[in-house]
């Protein structure tokens, strides 16, 4: 096999690794939340257990990397698509762990009832999951348009998240004997708006990869 070649063999093994990172945290994201409202502690602490998988593939996405700069010097270009490739693979490992930290949450809640409509988590997360798989798409297809979209979307998220933090702290002032929960439900609140800000941070990686320039799309 030639040298070009071996390269670009190389290179489709690593992109289909981040793929297959990417739908690992984002489906632990939407099992996790699943488990949330369910109260199902199995569940959750499946997704605790499970997330060995996704950091081992960080770490093999990484070390591929460094072995294809190592070996093959590549040109600008690939070198900018390799780095691309690290930078989006830590933001999705880090939804993972967010993924991760609803579950604990939902373990540290157990079978209680809710103390307040969680109507607010539930929109936030369908729109989290939207921007995650919409960016991966992108980031496929290296549709910067698509891509641009993204930052329009963790607008509506942070508006969410905003509204969720002023109601539990109102809530705390009337509920003080609940604010255990209600600090666990913050807690969930702002994992899901900062996986949406991971999804950002891949557009913006995108835009690099494409157009070689940086960009603040949450700006």
């Amino acid at each position: 096999m030639a040298v070009r070649e071996r390269f670009e063999h190389d290179m489709k093994t690593v992109q289909e690794d981040l793929l297959d990172l990417c739908n690992k945290s984002i489906s632990a994201l939407e099992v996790s939340f699943k488990a949330f409202l369910n109260k199902d502690i199995d569940t959750a602490l499946a997704v605790i257990d499970n997330d060995i998988h996704a950091n081992r593939l960080e770490e093999m996405i990484n070390d591929r990397v460094i072995l294809l700069i190592a070996k093959q010097q590549p040109v600008a270009t690939d070198l900018r698509r390799l780095m691309t490739i690290v930078k989006a693979a830590s933001d999705m490992e880090r939804v993972g762990d967010y993924a991760v930290n609803i579950a604990k949450e939902t373990i540290r809640i157990g079978k209680d009832a809710f103390i307040t409509n969680v109507d607010v988590l539930q929109e936030m997360c369908v729109k989290t999951i939207s921007m995650l798989r919409q960016i991966v798409d992108a980031f496929i297809h290296e549709n910067t348009s698509q891509a641009k979209e993204i930052a329009e979307l963790d607008d509506q998220i942070d508006s969410l998240y905003g509204q969720a933090i002023t109601h539990f702290m109102q809530l705390s002032s009337k509920q003080p004997e609940n604010i255990s929960q209600i600090m666990y439900l913050s807690f969930v609140s702002r994992y899901l708006e900062r996986s949406a800000d991971h999804a950002t941070n891949i557009a913006e990686h995108l835009f690099y990869l494409v157009k070689g320039q940086h960009y603040e799309l949450n700006n």
